[in-house]
Parts: C-alpha cells; structure tokens; sequence
C-alpha cells in the first residue's frame, strides 16, 4: 500500500515537472517565431530595410549562444532549478521592455538581453529531465518538451499575430506577461535538489569541463546544429517576409497559416519521439541522415513554387522532417554521454544551433538585399546547409 501511495506521487509530481518544462519551452518558442512576424510592422513603423530587421533578429542569437555554455555549466553545478528560474525571469523583462522603446539601437540591444536570458533554458531543462529520470524515459521525455515548438509556434502565429495585427506592442506585453506565469510553474512543480539515485551516477568520479567541451561527439554534434539551424531559424525569421511578398497575404492570414504549419510540428516531433526511442534506436545517423536530405529537396520545392497550396505543403513537409532531425541530434546526448555533465554538454551543442540562429537572419537577410528582394539564394543557402548536416552526423561515435 506505502509502495502504491508512493508511485502516485512521484507520477504527479513527474506530471506536474513536465508541465512546468513544458510551459516554459512554450514560451521560448512563442517569442523565437514571434519576432519574425512583430518586425513587419515595426520595419514599416521605423523605415527599416532587410538589413536593419535581420539585425534585431540576430542579436537575439547572439545574446542566446553566448549564454548557452555558461548556462548549462551554472545548471550542473548550482541546479538546474535556479537557472529555469533566472532565464524565465530575465526574458519576462525584457520582453517588457522591448514592446516600450522605439529605436534600432534599443531594439538590438534589448533582444540581445532578451537571448541571454534565453540561453540558460534549454540546457537546464535537459539537466532537469536527466536529474528526474531514468535513462530508458529521457529521449521520449525530452522529444516531448521539445514538440512545444510547435505548441510555441501556434501561440505566436494566433495570439501573438492577432495582438501585433492590432499594436505590436500588445504583443510583447502578453509575452512578458506569460513568461511571468512560466516562471511560477517552475518555481511550484521543479524539484530543488537532483534526483541523484535516479541518475545512478553519485558514485562515478567528476568529468572535468575540460573533458566535455574536447569530446568528439559534443563537436560533432556542435557542427552538426550549427548547419540544421540556418534552416529552422532561416525559416522561422523569414517566412512571414516571404508569404507576404510573394502571395500577397496580410500579417493575420500568414499568422493562421504558420499556425497550421507549428501544429503539424508539434505532431512530428513527438512522433520522432517514439521512433527514435524504439524503432531507430541506435540507428539515429540514419534518421538525420534521411530527414536532411528530404528537408533540403522539400525546400528547393518550397522556393520555386508558385502555387500557395503546394507551397505549404511543402513547407509542412520541410517542417516536420527538419524537427525531427532537430529532436533526433537535441536528445541524442541522453543516450552517449554521462547524466552529470548532460547540462554543459547541451549547452555546447546547442550553442551550435543558436549561432546558426544569430547567423542565419543576418546572411539571409544579406543574401535576400544582394538579390533584389529575392528568397531564391537565401533558401538554397538553407538547403545546403540542411545536406552538410546530414552528412556531418556521420562522424558521430557510439562510445562516449
């Protein structure tokens, strides 16, 4: 009976632990695919060019990559709890802040704020997971903290586009609001202290940062990202500019357009999920592999069609593979390398993808000015990239 009572705690407070992981990676979703529809009205408002829009976007990766380090280190060392708390605490105000000024400068420099405070969250939240769970559970639980991506992205393109269709600076007002309320979550329902009979590892000697920052496979993996995010974020900054030139469509059409587009994302990755946790376990360079190559030949697609329904097809399409090849790599590092060191070993992966984050707005929004307004060479620069990183998993060992 104690043993009973004892099981269905530990699966409310499971429960309740994810769902303060997962409100808070909602959150961080809604605000990465926010910006690219919030700069449309405040490139007309403020007379910006591509340039200038592609630069407030980038700050934000760039304040985001140098944190993730730092912020996965902070995580196994002072508990991934602690950092949850800043990271959300920092974005809440920023967001505020960024929906009161009205000046490029400050825009750059608020969002850069805005991406440090980003930068702590994801490496922690997988701290987190590893602390509270066991091994066999981590992949799935990890791809289903992820799938807020989508949830994130149909926030922003439905809440998010309807209030920045009205005043932009609704929006970001709502955002800091809800980050506010993501914060409490995590406050309430994460664990102050790591599960450490969970983990199994209390007994293994120390891993010297040294040690994971040289490992082959976090490099790999660092590379690997690096490339698969001039993809995600090369769509996530753009694709409303994109719809809204090339179709024609206002802000609140493409808004309901991306929401369906994040749904299916949702659905992709926590199949991927499953699939990765069964079906390809071991197999996960084959899975990159495929998902990368189909990613870059759906884009090419995307690009050069003229018809909106195909288009969107397409983009479902390129969408739902390139999450999964993101799951695929993000919750990779639970089943090659040790629990203890899997904050810092995230946090340097997926500094990989936030340089890709910062780079990508910045060079496509280059490569759309030198071509005349033309997505052509920007999204064929993403289709490449999306193949090297297929091919860059290939050097990822089992061993770790």
């Amino acid at each position: 009976m104690e043993t009973q009572v004892e099981k269905t705690i530990a699966n409310k407070s499971s429960a309740g632990l994810i769902f303060a992981l997962m409100a808070g990676y909602s959150m961080i979703y809604m605000d990465k695919s926010m910006i690219s529809t919030a700069v449309l009205p405040i490139a007309k408002e403020f007379n910006l060019d591509a340039g200038q829009t592609g630069m407030i976007m980038s700050f934000f990766f760039l304040g985001y990559s140098l944190m993730q380090i730092p912020g996965g280190w902070l995580a196994d060392k002072i508990g991934a709890k602690k950092v949850l708390m800043l990271s959300l605490a920092i974005i809440s105000i920023f967001s505020f802040a960024f929906g009161a000024v009205s000046s490029l400068m400050l825009f750059m420099v608020i969002r850069f704020f805005a991406g440090l405070g980003h930068g702590g969250y994801p490496p922690s939240c997988s701290k987190s997971i590893a602390d509270n769970f066991p091994q066999e559970r981590r992949t799935f639980i990890q791809s289903l903290i992820l799938s807020t991506s989508g949830i994130g992205g149909i926030l922003a393109f439905t809440l998010g586009t309807n209030l920045i269709n009205a005043n932009w600076r609704y929006g970001y007002l709502a955002l800091g609001t809800m980050f506010a309320i993501a914060l409490v979550l995590v406050g309430v329902f994460v664990p102050k202290q790591a599960a450490s009979a969970k983990t199994g590892t209390s007994n293994k000697p120390a891993i010297k940062f040294s040690q994971v920052i040289t490992n082959r496979n976090v490099l790999v993996l660092f590379v690997a990202m690096l490339l698969l995010n001039f993809l995600l974020y090369g769509n996530m900054s753009w694709l409303p500019s994109f719809l809204a030139q090339k179709f024609a469509i206002d802000i609140k059409t493409i808004g309901y357009l991306l929401a369906v587009n994040a749904v299916f994302q949702t659905v992709a990755t926590m199949f991927a999920g499953a699939l990765l946790s069964k079906l390809f376990l071991g197999k996960e360079r084959m899975f990159i592999l495929s998902a990368t190559v189909l990613a870059a030949i759906l884009v090419a697609a995307f690009v050069t069609s003229n018809n909106l329904v195909l288009s969107m097809i397409c983009l479902i399409a390129v969408s739902m593979v390139s999450v999964s090849a993101f799951t695929a790599i993000f919750t990779w590092p639970h089943k090659i390398m040790d629990p203890s060191i899997i904050g810092s070993s995230i946090g340097i992966i997926n500094t990989g993808g936030t340089l890709g984050g910062f780079l990508a707005p910045m060079i496509l929004g280059q490569l759309i000015k030198a071509a005349g307004g033309s997505f052509t060479l920007a999204f064929g620069f993403m289709a490449v990239a999306s193949l090297l990183c297929g091919l860059c998993v290939l050097g990822v060992k089992k061993e770790a």
